[in-house]
């Protein structure tokens, strides 16, 4: 399944490993440094201006403009999605 985070942005659900509030970042060492790495690598997306959460992949940085809470609503939706059963195959 795919999450749409803003900002013309849709990532793949599996690869999220956190969604963290922007404003938590300067107050951890260990966040600072993994955006400052994350920045010399080009691996941050998004507008850092405007940003109100930090989506961690495997791969990227996502800066958002959606709420964590939005944000995890989306997440959460999605993991219930995909634990309803398919009954396609009933219906022909």
């Amino acid at each position: 399944m795919f999450m749409h985070i803003g900002n013309d942005h849709v990532i793949r659900s599996s690869d999220i490993i956190a969604i963290v509030d922007y404003n938590l970042i300067s107050s951890s060492s260990i966040m600072e440094e993994m955006v400052t790495e994350s920045n010399k690598q080009k691996k941050v997306v998004g507008p850092m201006n405007d940003a109100k959460a930090v989506m961690v992949t495997t791969e990227n940085l996502y800066y958002s403009t959606l709420s964590v809470a939005t944000l995890k609503k989306r997440a959460s939706m999605i993991s219930t999605i995909s634990r309803l059963d398919d009954f396609s195959d009933e219906i022909e």
